[in-house]
């Protein structure tokens, strides 16, 4: 029994290496990705390996969408890509790795609402066929409307233009009524003598007749204190 123990014990530990080489594929992902609709965005995906690359590594990429629905399959590579010929990402994906240097990442193009949810990344490097579980979120987000804020605008200079302009009149007029913009300057017309007003033609004008025995009776009744005579001329008598 003790000359079996050697060998267990050797066997326990090829047994325990042997795992662990087997788990010795290490892979790194972004954790959460953003996006926004109609743009595109790019799923990377790095590893180590302990063996060397060879033809027989391989890549494999699922996806699970947000709903809780099982994850599938939409891409694979070995030696050369195999994108997914149906379905949600037909024609959208692009292989933008390199196994040479470590590199599994993917470009997802045109993006969709449709297309949030989980992507994990799975290398497979014989005899390391195992390794850590990769997940990126992705998180895609409508897109602004550029046509609502034109509107926004246009409506917005429709109302405060005209308003503001009523305003500005305001003031400016408000202005010159106090004397704040500056005081108007007053222009004195020259009259000629032929558009003199009634009032000035009647002071120019020689008192007539009547007006002047009128004035004789005045100068005779008043100061002279004798009857009012007929006057002629305005002469007094």
């Amino acid at each position: 029994m003790g000359r079996c123990e050697p060998r267990i014990i050797s066997l326990c530990c090829l047994l325990i290496f042997g795992c662990w080489q087997a788990a010795a594929v290490e892979m790194q992902v972004e954790p959460e990705v953003n996006g926004v609709v109609g743009d595109d965005a790019t799923l990377r995906c790095t590893f180590r390996s302990t063996s060397p690359v060879t033809g027989r590594l391989s890549v494999d990429w699922t996806y699970r969408p947000v709903d809780g629905e099982a994850s599938h399959s939409f891409f694979y590579y070995q030696s050369k890509a195999f994108p997914q010929t149906e379905g949600l990402f037909k024609d959208r994906v692009s292989w933008q790795g390199d196994v040479n240097r470590g590199d599994a990442s993917l470009q997802l193009r045109n993006l969709t609402l449709n297309d949030n949810g989980t992507f994990i990344c799975t290398v497979r490097n014989p005899p390391d066929v195992h390794g850590n579980v990769a997940k990126t979120v992705l998180t895609v987000t409508p897109r602004g409307n550029p046509i609502r804020i034109t509107e926004f605008f246009l409506l917005a200079g429709l109302v405060l233009l005209p308003s503001a302009l009523v305003v500005l009149v305001l003031l400016v007029r408000m202005g010159c009524n106090n004397g704040i913009l500056g005081r108007r300057k007053t222009h004195v017309l020259k009259r000629s003598p032929i558009e003199a007003s009634d009032g000035e033609e009647d002071v120019h004008k020689k008192p007539s007749l009547k007006r002047n025995i009128m004035l004789c009776c005045v100068f005779r009744t008043q100061i002279l204190r004798r009857p009012c005579m007929p006057c002629r001329g305005g002469n007094l008598k």
